[in-house]
């Protein structure tokens, strides 16, 4: 699953933008991939693993609700629809 966030353009400085994306690894557990920064330049990548798909799923749900609460837009989801 990956969600795909943005945050409009402030003044001359381009949009932000914030992406999850959700993976099975090799081994049965889950990695929850957080990716941020500028439209116009690299981003900072995090990582965090779990035992259980309910678990990624909830954290990226939190995650996704806490970037819209800062004002970010879903602007791009692909994959299973998460509650």
């Amino acid at each position: 699953m990956r969600i795909y966030l943005q945050i409009p353009a402030i003044d001359e400085q381009p949009p932000r933008y914030c992406q999850f994306v959700l993976q099975e690894d090799l081994l049965g557990g889950w990695t929850l991939i957080k990716e941020t920064g500028r439209q116009d330049g690299g981003g900072r990548i995090k990582r965090d693993y779990f035992a259980s798909r309910e678990e990624a799923e909830r954290a990226l749900m939190k995650a996704r609700d806490a970037q819209v609460a800062r004002g970010y837009r879903v602007v791009f989801v692909q994959g299973e629809q998460v509650r």
